[in-house]
């Protein structure tokens, strides 16, 4: 059997300036850790044989109907502007749409240099396709929208960062790699009908009924605002929220320097590189409404008087927050078993996470542990605790379904920070079986199997992760 893939190319049919022709540069051994076959059914791909999976997901063969390149986008990096990122390291094979009419791209990472690469040498290493695939698969089976991961393949080759690390490359499938760092690259040139055609083309492929940029606007505003307060629910640190990794699809995308709270404290900072708190898990809220307003002043250009457009654009830019609340609220009101949050259940959200903070409670195991009573003894001092869960019992008398809610609502395993970290040693000795453990365990993270005890226990001390890295 052949691998066959049913491209069907948009992207590439847009004008040349939006991105580069470049296909992605051989390697010397591909070897195929991971292939993830209802992934791929679910894009349409079929007929593959194993032999078939490595040499096109290395990189070493373009498959028929593939039309490869890099796409250019901007981006605000830690508040300072980039006029000219794109693809660095990173090629577009194409895109598919799946028996479930949905249009989705299939992208390598990690695949060589491009006309973007900023010196850089195009490559991954191990450790961090190992990561986005594990937790971009985490995160979809826990409902958040997200990238997948199609394959991990080793390269053979070793990458030089501090030391030399094996390669390796990332199939990532997302429902488009538009970003907003690519309207400011396309906004930036003042070229209307270049900025014209690329929101026609977003507005078409996932956002039919924005018939105006405000329209659009608000629309990709809601799925952002959605898409943190889940994020939050979670207790997940994206890390490196600049506009270039803030997909207008409303998915989560580049998972460089995420992680995953242990213990919880609303300044939780994890990323190498986020000195000052910028991307710290409660920030994010703020920072979303930042990455929105920058994606407003790029739709300015298309507006017939930019300049009178300013003060409507900034009024709806100001009602995000409250978007963003109103999300928050529904999530964690879940959480503890409120079906139809009022305005006042908010108060008895924070307040037990002032008590978590003060106790330095497991983020995850406490939520959890609500369900089985098992909570209590998470608390150093358990008497603010009680007090607060008296108020809470009697707000449940009205919620039959409470414990229902909460168990789907509030998940058994994450990806533990120390658990990544020691599938990816094992890895670089070339040992997957963690890697293979953890997706399994993972892919059900609201279910309680005693097979998987020790994948939800917290960090022992020498075990906690206090920084993560980026992946270039």
């Amino acid at each position: 059997m052949t691998l066959h893939i049913p491209f069907d190319n948009s992207y590439a049919a847009l004008p040349p300036d939006f991105f580069a022709r470049v296909s992605p540069v051989p390697v010397k051994a591909p070897s195929l850790i991971a292939f993830n076959a209802d992934l791929a059914r679910e894009i349409g791909i079929d007929g593959w044989d194993e032999a078939d999976l490595a040499p096109v997901f290395g990189g070493n063969r373009v498959p028929d109907g593939a039309s490869p390149l890099a796409q250019l986008y901007a981006g605000h990096q830690f508040g300072q502007y980039n006029p000219r990122l794109g693809d660095g390291r990173a090629v577009l094979l194409g895109e598919t749409v799946g028996p479930d009419g949905i249009r989705r791209d299939i992208q390598l990472k990690g695949s060589g240099r491009t006309p973007f690469s900023r010196m850089g040498d195009g490559r991954a290493w191990l450790g961090p396709v190992l990561r986005e695939y594990v937790v971009s698969e985490a995160m979809h089976a826990l409902g958040v929208p997200t990238t997948r991961a199609l394959a991990a393949v080793r390269t053979g080759e070793p990458v030089y960062r501090e030391r030399p690390l094996p390669g390796a490359v990332l199939t990532r499938v997302a429902q488009s790699h538009l970003r907003v760092g690519t309207f400011q690259a396309i906004a930036a040139t003042g070229d209307h009908d270049a900025l014209q055609t690329l929101f026609d083309y977003a507005v078409a492929r996932h956002y039919p009924d924005a018939a105006d940029p405000a329209l659009f606007l608000d629309a990709v505003m809601r799925r952002q605002a959605a898409l943190v307060a889940q994020w939050l629910s979670l207790g997940f640190i994206h890390g490196v929220m600049n506009t270039d990794n803030c997909a207008i699809s409303g998915e989560t995308i580049d998972y460089g320097p995420c992680a995953f709270m242990d213990s919880y404290h609303p300044a939780t900072v994890y990323s190498s590189i986020d000195r000052f708190g910028r991307y710290s898990y409660a920030a994010q809220a703020d920072i979303i409404v930042w990455n929105m307003a920058q994606l407003a002043s790029a739709l300015l250009g298309l507006m017939p008087d930019p300049e009178a457009a300013v003060e409507p654009f900034t009024a709806q830019i100001h009602t995000m927050p409250e978007m963003i609340r109103s999300e928050w609220l529904k999530r964690f009101a879940a959480k503890i078993g409120i079906s139809d949050p009022r305005a006042e259940d908010a108060q008895l959200i924070t307040d037990l996470l002032a008590l978590m903070e003060a106790s330095e409670t497991d983020f995850t195991n406490t939520f959890r542990g609500l369900i089985d009573g098992s909570a209590r003894g998470l608390f150093a001092d358990p008497t603010g605790f009680d007090q607060w869960s008296e108020l809470w019992q009697k707000r449940l008398e009205t919620e039959p379904d409470a414990a229902s809610m909460m168990a789907q609502a509030n998940p058994v395993l994450i990806p533990r920070n120390h658990r990544i970290e020691e599938m990816i040693a094992a890895a670089v000795e070339g040992d997957d079986t963690l890697f293979h453990r953890l997706n399994a365990a993972y892919a059900a993270p609201f279910e309680a199997n005693e097979a998987d005890a020790d994948l939800r226990q917290p960090p022992r001390p020498e075990e906690v992760v206090t920084a993560t890295f980026c992946g270039t």
